[in-house]
Order: C-alpha cells, then structure tokens, then sequence
C-alpha cells in the first residue's frame, strides 16, 4: 500500500482530483445554461402586459435573453430619413401562401436620447412604405433583440444601404451617430398602411446557441473521464513498476562483503 502513497503519487492523486472536480463543475455549468435557454425558448411573453421600454433595456444594456418577445411601450421621436427596409421576410398569405417582401423599419430616439429600430410593418416592394404619421412615436412593440449578419445582397438599393439582410445594430448605426440599444422592436399596430408583423412572423430563437451549451457539458465531463483514466494507467504502472522493484530485491542473491573476504587472502 505504502507505494501508492509516494510524494509523486500522492501528487498524482490530487491532480487526477482536481481535474475532474474542476471539469464535473463546469461540465454541470454548462448543462445549466442549456436547460435555462431551453426555458427561455419555451416561453411566449408576446401576450404579456406591456411595460415601458427602459423597464426592461436600458441604452447601456446587453439585452436580456429572458425578455425576447415582451411588449414594450415606446415613445419617442421618429427617424423618418433613415428608413431602411430587411430583405428576407416572407409573409404568409391563406390566400396566397408564402409572399415575399420586406419590413419596414424606421428608428426611434427615445426619450432616454438613445436609438431603438422599430420595425413598422411588412411590404412587398422597396420604396412603397409611406413616412410614420407626424414626428412623435407612441406605440407597443415586440421586443427582439440584434440579428446577426444577414445573407449578402446585390441591387443599388443594397449597395446604398437602403436594403439590409438583417436587423443588427451595428449596421444601422453606420447610419445614425447615437448611441443603440442592443436590440429592436416589431411594432404590433403597423403604421402608414403597411401589412401587420403578427406574433407568427417573430424571429425564431437561435437553438444552436443552447444546443452549443449541452455540447460543452458533455465536452467538459468526457475530458473529466479521460483524466481519471490517465490517473488510473499512471497509478496502475507506477504500482506494478513499484512491485516488479520490490520482488526482484527480494528474490537477489546476498551481496558478498569483499572486506571480509579479501582478494590475494590465504586461507
């Protein structure tokens, strides 16, 4: 038992531990991430009792996951000039089936100074949307937070920007010089005679990102299980190495003393 307690096995021992309490730990974080994205996904607020936007997103704020869909009240002023339309947003028609088109999406300067995008309804044609209704915003809106890249697109209206292929935040602050929430709003009254963007048009929650999350749990514990086997072939061939050592002293032949058996002595 004593060549298992060694100064280096005993620091085998404790590293071995600390490998794999460290990866279980992290392993355990991970699986909780995804089970709280898949609580999140699981959730419609799209119903909820709306509550004044900074309630919710301050201008400074990442945005907050759990919040995806909460109708906010914004009030502000409209951007009317930095009116872009999002490629990409098909809208199903009973009659009609699956027609492609466009939202319309203008910004808002809220009363906090920064700027929301508010997406005020679907169109099936660039430059066919009408202005808001006067300078002032007052609406309730879906709250979405920033896509990210959106495909490439060909066409003038493209190449002036008046054409994005998602709403991310940082292509439209190219635009406007203040400073952006971390996400957008779909407004639930569209506005200038436009089509409405109903709660089964919303963006669908990436899964991946959850999915990603289980990837890593299940990453973290196998590499928790290889160092406990390391552990386990290391002790196991210092412990047999220690006892193949043990049995060779044992079994040796008595070391002859050469001084009491001097060389050249007579007897």
């Amino acid at each position: 038992m004593r060549r298992y307690l060694t100064p280096v096995m005993v620091g085998a021992h404790l590293l071995a531990l600390v490998c794999v309490t460290v990866a279980g730990l992290l392993g355990y974080w991970q699986l909780d991430s995804w089970q709280a994205q898949r609580t999140v996904e699981a959730r419609d607020l799209t119903g909820a009792t709306p509550v004044p936007l900074d309630d919710v997103l301050g201008p400074d704020d990442g945005f907050p996951g759990e919040e995806v869909g909460r109708p906010v009240q914004v009030q502000g002023t409209w951007l009317a000039d930095e009116t872009v339309y999002v490629a990409g947003r098909d809208r199903t028609d009973d009659a009609a089936g699956d027609e492609p088109g466009y939202w319309v999406l203008t910004p808002v300067t809220t009363t906090s100074g920064s700027v929301l995008p508010v997406v005020r309804g679907w169109t099936a044609r660039v430059g066919s949307s009408p202005p808001p209704m006067g300078p002032d915003a007052d609406l309730t809106a879906w709250l979405q937070p920033s896509e990210g890249p959106g495909e490439p697109l060909a066409g003038d209206d493209a190449a002036r920007g008046d054409v994005l292929g998602s709403v991310r935040t940082a292509d439209l602050a190219q635009r406007v010089s203040t400073d952006f929430y971390s996400g957008y709003a779909i407004a639930q009254e569209p506005s200038g005679g436009l089509a409405a963007v109903t709660p089964a048009q919303l963006p669908q929650p990436d899964r991946f990102t959850g999915l990603r999350n289980l990837l890593y749990a299940l990453e973290w514990w196998v590499f928790g299980a290889f160092a406990a086997f390391i552990w386990w072939r290391f002790v196991r061939d210092a412990g047999e190495a220690a006892r193949v050592a043990e049995a060779a002293a044992a079994t040796a032949p008595p070391r002859r003393d050469t001084e009491d058996d001097p060389v050249g002595s007579t007897p």
